[in-house]
């Protein structure tokens, strides 16, 4: 059965999708922690670097400015990446439709469905699940596979999030003159901004929070660590 971006079935019409898909955010809280994530360690990364400068004003500014526009040019590209993979999964979704509809033949209905699933779902499904799964997907309207203004939205709150995620890991050296306390308070808050994105996908996955949480802060750490040494 068709499903929407969040996993929930659609009606044959679409109606019920739409109307989910103008409650909901147009990111998950998995994809807004990961993109988050990814902006955090990019950022740190490259600030990290004023551990082996001078600590001069004008350096502490190019770097700086380094970590803005690093994660611009890596949120852009999340950005356009998002928007090809969301335009061959419709496309994919597209040509799944327009086959089974095309198809008379029960066994053929069946071999597209199995193919279509995965492994693990194929295995245990009993064949009367797959036939009717058949039966519903043939019965489906064919989607449109253009993009639509709300893939248009999910892309641009992509490049937001991760541009977003640079600001509290820049912020202490605007504050502070003294290099060595603005990257205490700099890893600090990432270290929380960490915590926190931990925490969301922790309650939407239904797991413990506060576990997801630490571990997630504690894998950042290692990531740095890694994006460091390798001179990142």
């Amino acid at each position: 059965m068709r499903q929407d971006r969040q996993g929930r079935p659609a009606t044959s019409d679409g109606r019920r999708a739409q109307e989910s898909d103008a409650r909901d955010p147009v990111l998950d809280p998995v994809e807004r922690a990961s993109e988050s994530i990814f902006g955090v360690l990019m950022a740190v990364s490259i600030v990290g670097a004023l551990s082996v400068t001078s600590g001069s004003s004008q350096e502490i500014r190019t770097t700086l400015v380094m970590a803005l526009a690093c994660n611009i040019a890596w949120g852009l590209t999340d950005a356009v990446m998002y928007l090809v993979t969301t335009a061959i999964t419709k496309s994919r979704n597209f040509r799944l439709a327009r086959r089974l509809q095309q198809t008379t033949d029960p066994r053929e209905v069946r071999r597209i469905v199995t193919d279509a699933l995965p492994a693990s779902v194929v295995a245990c499904a009993r064949d009367e699940t797959i036939e009717a799964m058949g039966k519903d997907l043939c019965a489906l309207h064919v989607p449109k596979t253009a993009l639509s203004s709300r893939d248009l939205l999910a892309a641009l709150s992509v490049f937001l999030v991760v541009v977003a995620a640079t600001f509290p890991i820049v912020l202490p050296f605007l504050f502070t003159k003294d290099v060595a306390v603005a990257k205490r308070v700099s890893n600090a808050l990432a270290v929380a901004v960490l915590y926190a994105q931990g925490y969301v996908v922790g309650r939407f996955s239904g797991a413990t929070p506060w576990a997801y949480g630490v571990s997630f802060a504690g894998l950042g750490a290692v990531l740095v660590a890694v994006i460091m040494a390798l001179g990142g």
